[in-house]
C-alpha cells in the first residue's frame, strides 16, 4: 500500500516524538530517587524496583502487543501507548505511597512496550526502503537525544517543582504524538484483522520473562539462580506453544531467516556488552573521578550526544551502501575497541580519557544500532513489521538487563555491594569494572562476528 508525503510525514513525526518519550522517562526519574526515597522513607535497595519495573513491563508486554496490533491495527496500538503512558504518569504523580509509584511506573513501561515496537514498524510501512536507512537514522536520533537529555532535565526539575511533576512532563509530548497520527493518518494498517489473539501464550511468554530477567539479576543468590532455570524452561515451553501454530503471538519460522536471527542476536550482544558502562562511569566518576553527581552527569552525556550527532548520518549512509552489512560490522568493532579501553582504568585514568572511551563509543554505537534496525526490518514483509520490531525491541530490553546483572554479578562476588564504596573499597571496584569490561568485550566480539556473517540482506 502506497501512502501519501503528509501522510508518511504525520506518521514519522509521531513516531519521533515518541521515539523521544520513552528513554526520556526511562532515565529522567534516575537523580530523583533520592527524594521519592526520603518522601516515602525508602531504602536504596526498594527504590531500584522504580527503574526495574519499567523494564520488566516493557519486555513482558512488547511481543504480546505486537500480536495484537496485527488485529486491531498499527495506529490504534500506537495510540492506545500513549493513552497507557499518560495514565501511567497520573498515577505515578498522584501516588500516596511508593508502591503506587512503582505501580505507575509498570503502567508507564506497558506504554513504552507499545511504542517501543509500533514506531519502527509503522516507519517501515510508510517509509520507502530506499530511504529507511536515513528515517531510521534520525530517529534513533530522537531516541539518544531522551537518553541524554533525561538525567539533566530529571536533575533541574526535580529541584524547581519536584518529582511529582515530572511524571506529567511527557503528558503534552504525549497528546501531541496522538494527534499527528489521528488526525495526519487517517488510515489503518493491519496485518492479520480477521486472527485471534493467544492468551495462553502470552501469559506463558510473560512468566517466561518476569522470572528469567528477576533470576538474572539478582544472580548469584540460590532464589535467582532457580528463578532462572524456571524462567528458562517457560521459555522453552512459549517457543513449543508457538510451533505450528496459526494464532501464534510471534512466528518462529522468522528466525529461519538468518539476515534477520543473526541481527537481533548481534542486537542482544551490542545492548548487553554496553548498557552497564554508565552505571559503571557514574560510580567511577563521583567515587575515584571525586566529581559530584552534577559534573558527572554532564561529563556523561557526551555519548549519546555523539550518537545524537552521528547516528543521522550513519543512516544516510547506509541507504546508500550496496553491501548493508558493513557498517554495523565496523560499528560493534569500534564499540569493542571503546569497551576494552575500560578495563584498564586504575586510579589515575584521567578525564581525558575517559571522555575519549566514550566518544569512541558513541561513534561505534551509532555506527551500528540505525543500519542494524534498518537489516533488521528489512529482512521480512511488511506484515510481519510488527513481529520484526517487538523482537528487535525484546533483544534491546534484555541485552541491557543482562548487562546489568552482569555487573550485579561481580559486585556481588567480590566487592559484596556498592554501598561501601570508598577509598578502601576502590580496588575492589576497579577489579569488579575490570571483570564485567571483560566479559562485555567478549560479547561485543561475539556479536561483531555474528554481525559480519548473518547473510546476504534482503529486500522487503
Amino acid at each position: 500500500m502506497d501512502y501519501s508525503d503528509k501522510e508518511a510525514r504525520a506518521v514519522v513525526l509521531a513516531c519521533y516524538i515518541s521515539g523521544f518519550i520513552a528513554p526520556l522517562l526511562s532515565t529522567m526519574m534516575n537523580l530523583s530517587l533520592i527524594n521519592i526515597g526520603e518522601e516515602f522513607g525508602t531504602g536504596s535497595h526498594d527504590l531500584a524496583y522504580i527503574n526495574s519495573a519499567f523494564l520488566l513491563a516493557s519486555v513482558i508486554f512488547m511481543v504480546p502487543f505486537a500480536r495484537l496490533a496485527d488485529i486491531i491495527g498499527k495506529k490504534k496500538m500506537f495510540v492506545i501507548g500513549l493513552l497507557i503512558i499518560v495514565v501511567g504518569c497520573f498515577v505515578a504523580c498522584l501516588a500516596p505511597n511508593f508502591w503506587v509509584v512503582v505501580l505507575g511506573r509498570s503502567i508507564i513501561g506497558m506504554g513504552a512496550a507499545s511504542l517501543a515496537t509500533m514506531s519502527i514498524a509503522l516507519i517501515t510501512d510508510v517509509t520507502p526502503k530506499e530511504r529507511r536507512g536515513t528515517v531510521m537514522g534520525y530517529n534513533t536520533m530522537f531516541i539518544y537525544m531522551g537518553l541524554s537529555l533525561g538525567p539533566a532535565i530529571g536533575g533541574t526539575l526535580n529541584d524547581l517543582i519536584g518529582w511529582r511533576l515530572l511524571f506529567l512532563l511527557t503528558v503534552p509530548l504525549a497528546v501531541i504524538s496522538i494527534l499527528l497520527m489521528v488526525k495526519g493518518f487517517r488510515r489503518e494498517i493491519y496485518a492479520d484483522p480477521d486472527g485471534l489473539f493467544d492468551t495462553r501464550s502470552s501469559v506463558i511468554y510473560g512468566i517466561a520473562i518476569l522470572l528469567s530477567m528477576a533470576g538474572i539479576m539478582n544472580l548469584p543468590q540460590t532464589w535467582a539462580i532457580i528463578c532462572t532455570v524456571i524462567g528458562l524452561v517457560f521459555l522453552a515451553l512459549f517457543v513449543k506453544t508457538q510451533i505450528g501454530n496459526d494464532e501464534c503471538i510471534l512466528n518462529m519460522g522468522l528466525f529461519k531467516n538468518r539476515q534477520f536471527s543473526g541481527s537481533n542476536l548481534a542486537a542482544f550482544m551490542s545492548y548487553g556488552s554496553s548498557y552497564s558502562i554508565s552505571f559503571f562511569l557514574a560510580l567511577y566518576l563521583q567515587s575515584i573521578g571525586q566529581l559530584s553527581a552534577t559534573e558527572a552527569g554532564f561529563l556523561m552525556i557526551t555519548q549519546p550526544v555523539v550518537q545524537c550527532i552521528f547516528s543521522p548520518i550513519w543512516g544516510k549512509v547506509t541507504d546508500k551502501m550496496q553491501n548493508k552489512i558493513i557498517l554495523p560490522t565496523v560499528g560493534m568493532a569500534i564499540t569493542a575497541i571503546s569497551i576494552a579501553t575500560y578495563i584498564f582504568y586504575d586510579l589515575n585514568t584521567s578525564i581525558t580519557m575517559v571522555l575519549i572511551s566514550m566518544t569512541i563509543g558513541g561513534i561505534g554505537f551509532s555506527m551500528f544500532s540505525a543500519p542494524n534496525t534498518t537489516l533488521i526490518m528489512s529482512a521480512v514483509p511488511r506484515e510481519h513489521s510488527s513481529e520484526a520490531s517487538a523482537v528487535l525491541a525484546v533483544m534491546r530490553q534484555t541485552g541491557m538487563m543482562l548487562s546489568m546483572g552482569i555487573a550485579m554479578y561481580f559486585i556481588t562476588t567480590i566487592m559484596g555491594s556498592t554501598d561501601n564504596l570508598g577509598p578502601e573499597t576502590y580496588d575492589l571496584f576497579l577489579q569488579v569494572m575490570s571483570a564485567s569490561m571483560t566479559v562485555c568485550l567478549i560479547m561485543c566480539i561475539i556479536g561483531t562476528i555474528t554481525s559480519a556473517f548473518r547473510g546476504t540482506p534482503k529486500k522487503f
